[in-house]
């Protein structure tokens, strides 16, 4: 999917400003002493006017570290983190018609699959939940666009929360790479817009839920912790991207209906699925010791679990948030299961699009 709007600026103007760290040196700051002695933890200041000029000159480091990191100026840059429900009630008000057009809410069977599905297949969306979905999957259709304050807020709280970076950084660049985005084979990490083929916003916004909400935020940063090891490393979010894409799918082929009609809510089953799979893929990865190499495999029976065992999974992820030892992945988890049948280590999957009509995922596996 495309970057959005802004997806049009070029290469030699995204160097424009350094990443986050490679700002001019402290020592060229030093000759002012308040912040020597602010750099260098001194104690509380004797008096209250040197206290108001520490603050003063605490509030002038800020601005130059703002300036520093590339978003000096900016409103993207000076806005504080966005949380969830702030960026949901934006994407229920903003206008989505053009993305509203290209969803197809579900899967399209006809012949004998139809009637199969119709006489044995989970029940439907109740009426007063399908404009819910239909929200959720317009998402999805809409691109990261760099002229949409809220988008840009969603992208850089993301990068705080996983960084623990207290600043922003610029909208292009390498230190993407770092969150796990790979950016297309020209401008490898530069644009994350890029890697959110299939997932849109919807991608962002499911990475944003699991990074705001503090009691799936640990689970988000030990996963990030385990994307970054010397051998079992995996790039985060084009994981996470894959995953929401597993999830979109089972909303189309109405395998979360039940689930949805339970709880009267369609974007939070989404939500806690998300969180619910990546849990049960940490845990494989972790404890079995899985590599990039294993990745089509693991997601094939994620996949399959996602689909089939929708409740199963969802368990586990309430177990693990209400601290539960063996939820929190202290235990290693059970071997594959042998329902997969056909499946072989090894074996490789694509992901179709939000709007394929395949109901079977094709073609040779890849990590997107």
């Amino acid at each position: 999917m495309s970057g959005g709007a802004g997806g049009s600026e070029r290469p030699e103007e995204r160097q424009r400003f350094p990443p986050p760290g490679k700002s001019l040196p402290i020592s060229a700051l030093r000759q002012n002493g308040l912040l020597q002695a602010l750099i260098g933890g001194a104690g509380q200041p004797a008096s209250a006017e040197i206290s108001e000029e520490l603050r003063r000159a605490q509030e002038e480091w800020e601005a130059v570290e703002e300036i520093q990191s590339g978003l000096g100026g900016s409103a993207a840059g000076a806005a504080p983190p966005i949380s969830f429900n702030e960026a949901l009630q934006y994407f229920q008000t903003a206008d989505l018609s053009e993305c509203r057009k290209k969803v197809q809410a579900t899967v399209r069977r006809q012949g004998l699959a139809a009637l199969v599905h119709f006489l044995f297949g989970p029940p439907r969306l109740q009426p007063q939940l399908q404009g819910e979905r239909e929200l959720a999957l317009a998402m999805a259709q809409c691109g990261l666009d760099d002229n949409e304050r809220v988008h840009m807020r969603i992208l850089q709280t993301i990068y705080k929360k996983l960084t623990r970076s207290r600043l922003g950084c610029p909208r292009y660049g390498a230190h993407w790479e770092e969150l796990g985005f790979q950016g297309s084979p020209a401008l490898p990490g530069a644009d994350p817009g890029t890697d959110l083929r299939g997932t849109g916003m919807l991608g962002l916004m499911q990475m944003l839920y699991f990074v705001m909400d503090s009691q799936t935020l640990p689970l988000a940063r030990e996963i990030f912790k385990l994307s970054h090891h010397e051998t079992q490393n995996f790039p985060f979010c084009i994981m996470s991207v894959n995953i929401t894409r597993i999830v979109i799918q089972a909303l189309r082929e109405e395998r979360l209906s039940r689930e949805c009609n339970r709880r009267q809510q369609v974007i939070a089953v989404l939500n806690d699925l998300y969180a619910a799979a990546f849990l049960q893929l940490y845990r494989v990865w972790k404890w079995q010791h899985k590599t990039v190499a294993d990745s089509g495999f693991l997601l094939k029976e994620l996949e399959f679990s996602t689909k089939k065992k929708p409740k199963q999974l969802l368990k586990s992820l309430e177990a693990y948030v209400n601290g539960s030892p063996a939820a929190g992945g202290l235990q290693q988890p059970s071997p594959p299961s042998a329902s997969l049948g056909g499946s072989r280590a090894g074996e490789e999957i694509d992901f179709t699009g939000v709007c394929d009509l395949q109901l079977e995922l094709e073609g040779e596996a890849r990590l997107i």
